[in-house]
């Protein structure tokens, strides 16, 4: 089972590099330690943040901080069952 907390920090760490506000998956790229490659683990979860973007319905674009975008991606990795 994943940690939520543990994903949280990590997207967190990877994320709150980018130029803020963002208006699309492409604006966090650049910030990507890894680029689409960079990889989410914890428990029986891994993502990478390409796969990420598969996953997710595509967002409430504009974000404006690293928290916002990442709360979103939890709550719908959470609510399509991937958490």
């Amino acid at each position: 089972m994943a940690d939520k907390a543990e994903l949280r920090e990590q997207m967190i760490d990877a994320f709150e590099g980018a130029d803020y506000p963002i208006s699309s998956p492409m604006d966090l790229v650049p910030a990507l330690p890894n680029g689409p490659g960079t990889r989410f683990e914890s428990g029986d979860f891994s993502m990478t943040a390409m796969e990420l973007n598969t996953k997710l319905s595509g967002g409430d674009f504009p974000y404006d901080s690293a928290d916002a975008f990442v709360d979103d991606v939890l709550d719908q990795l959470e609510e399509n069952d991937h958490l």
